[in-house]
């Protein structure tokens, strides 16, 4: 059996450096070996034109189709990180594993909706994929 692949999805563009990668090495860190992790920050784009937009959302978009479940970082609201999460639960249906540090009550009824499970934390969202998955 292949190892299962993971999407690492959560804020990027209005998220500062340490906000971006942080959480993912960490991730990476404690399932590597066991899962293939999928770090949209693999690729660098730093033209900000038309066509690298363009081929960031394609590639993330793959991704996402590539990918066994989705780990979300919702720390934040995030355009990118919501249609993510819709297209891989609503178009895809794929398990959306998210961990939020805030009250189930201020999250957004669209993230509740469209995340199979939120957790508290990233330690506490990871214990729970590598209990399930």
């Amino acid at each position: 059996m292949s190892a299962k692949k993971i999407y690492l999805c959560g804020p990027i563009m209005d998220a500062a450096p340490n906000e971006q990668k942080d959480w993912r090495t960490r991730a990476k860190e404690r399932l590597a070996g066991r899962f293939i992790l999928l770090d949209p920050m693999r690729r660098s784009f730093r033209d900000n034109e038309i066509d690298s937009a363009n081929e960031i959302v394609e590639f993330d978009l793959q991704d996402i189709r590539d990918a066994d479940l989705i780990l979300v970082n919702y720390s934040k609201a995030s355009v990118g990180t919501s249609m993510e999460v819709f297209y891989a639960s609503n178009d895809l249906g794929k398990f959306v594993v998210a961990f939020a540090p805030m009250s189930f009550k201020d999250c957004s009824p669209w993230m509740v909706r469209f995340c199979t499970k939120i957790l508290p934390n990233l330690e506490d969202a990871l214990v729970y994929i590598e209990r399930h998955f």
